[in-house]
């Protein structure tokens, strides 16, 4: 049965808290489960989800500050540990490819998993995967830094009435639905006038940037926005300075850009209030709203039901 959510694993931003991990991200989607930002303490966090290091089919890194990449070396260990049984591809920026060389070889340990190494070098760069299209967009912040989404393609649902009114039944919609049209009765009936186009779902996750273009092209449609908001728009100044968002701008990408579910995470430790965060961004987002806590789970939205032409 297939399944599409998200585990967090972390949320706290530079330094850790009490409350909160350092960042990490897990998202099931179908065939695919992808560990997104592993900050320390990710391996850890994990064994309290029901996910384990042989679920994992890739690893998504957005950019290579301590508290979004320092608990890759024991994630990879754990992959070797646990034998797992297939390529485990990564991706990353590849101007940080002596990070990530550096943390894959931390330490002494005997590797056996196979990792495919795919680092992302250009903006838009796509990943073609069986569920769709992983797609990384360059962010805004003093290091290079990627976000990605995570597209399935549009499908299309059959409208039983309007097959009806063609007489148009039994093996006859698996012909239409695959061939796009069908004869019939001396006439060609084609697929899109009995159906309408079924919208993908999208997932998007955005960390540490300021705003810019790379934040409204991933969050575009999201049914599931994943986004930082380090700050309160009491520090918008200092938010700018060092490329980060605000809750309240955060709020306003997904409003612009048609979100469904606005998840804000990353919080500076200043703030001991996560109340905080959901008053600033109710101000301008009315859509499903979560201020992500460590080891939560939020679920993907049903698809969007489209309406007969």
């Amino acid at each position: 049965m297939s399944m599409r959510e998200l585990v967090v694993l972390g949320t706290a931003s530079q330094a850790p808290t009490r409350q909160r991990n350092h960042n990490g991200y897990l998202l099931r989607w179908d065939d695919e489960v992808i560990l997104f930002d592993p900050g320390e303490g990710s391996q850890r966090q994990m064994l309290h989800t029901g996910i384990t290091a042989t679920d994992l089919t890739r690893i998504c890194i957005t950019h290579f500050h301590g508290d979004h990449c320092l608990g890759l070396p024991g994630m990879i260990q754990r992959l070797s540990l646990d034998r797992v049984p297939r390529p485990v591809a990564v991706h990353f920026p590849a101007g940080g490819a002596e990070y990530f060389a550096r943390l894959r070889h931390a330490s002494s340990f005997y590797e056996t998993a196979e990792l495919a190494v795919e680092p992302i070098d250009a903006d838009g760069q796509r990943i073609t995967l069986g569920i769709g299209t992983l797609e990384a967009r360059r962010l805004w912040h003093p290091i290079e830094t990627y976000g990605y989404r995570l597209v399935e393609p549009d499908g299309c649902r059959m409208l039983p009435e309007r097959l009806a009114a063609y007489g148009i039944a039994g093996p006859d919609v698996g012909r239409l639905l695959r061939d796009g049209h069908l004869d019939r009765d001396g006439r060609r009936v084609t697929r899109d006038e009995v159906s309408v186009t079924r919208p993908g779902q999208r997932f998007a996750f955005v960390m540490d940037t300021g705003l810019c273009d790379g934040v409204y092209a991933l969050a575009e449609h999201a049914d599931l926005l994943v986004i930082e908001s380090t700050f309160l728009e009491s520090e918008a100044a200092l938010a700018a300075e060092v490329g980060h968002l605000t809750a309240g701008q955060a709020a306003r990408v997904a409003a612009e850009s048609g979100v469904r579910t606005l998840v804000l995470t990353h919080f500076s430790q200043r703030y001991a209030d996560p109340r905080r965060f959901h008053d600033e961004a109710r101000e301008h987002f009315s859509g499903d709203l979560v201020i992500a806590e460590d080891l939560q789970t939020v679920q993907v939205p049903p698809r969007r039901v489209p309406s007969p032409g």
